[in-house]
């Protein structure tokens, strides 16, 4: 019993400091942040042709980190991933939508 009464003070004297570093915020942005998608400018992409050179334009333009195509009547997870571009597309194989997520 003795060995316990030593512990448990200690322990609970550590969890204020473990509680504190919790709530300190960066106030800059964390390079997660930094790679995140850019919806503007991406509307201009509807009706053109999709296409693997199509693709790496978006995801230059947008800044994503990956890209989901959307074929038509495709169901979709609904997931939100703000390093993801989601490009839908038509029976014609032109882009309907180009959104970030």
């Amino acid at each position: 019993m003795r060995g316990l009464s030593t512990i448990v003070p200690l322990m609970l004297l550590a969890m204020p400091g473990c509680m504190a570093a919790n709530n300190d915020r960066p106030t800059t942005p964390s390079p997660a942040e930094k790679d995140q998608c850019v919806n503007d400018g991406l509307e201009a992409y509807a009706g053109r042709k999709v296409s693997a050179e199509l693709g790496a334009e978006l995801l230059a333009k947008s800044g994503a980190k990956s890209l989901r195509w959307g074929p038509p009547g495709a169901a979709m997870t609904m997931d939100f991933r703000p390093d993801r571009l989601t490009v839908a597309y038509d029976e014609a194989m032109l882009v309907t939508s180009a959104r970030c997520g």
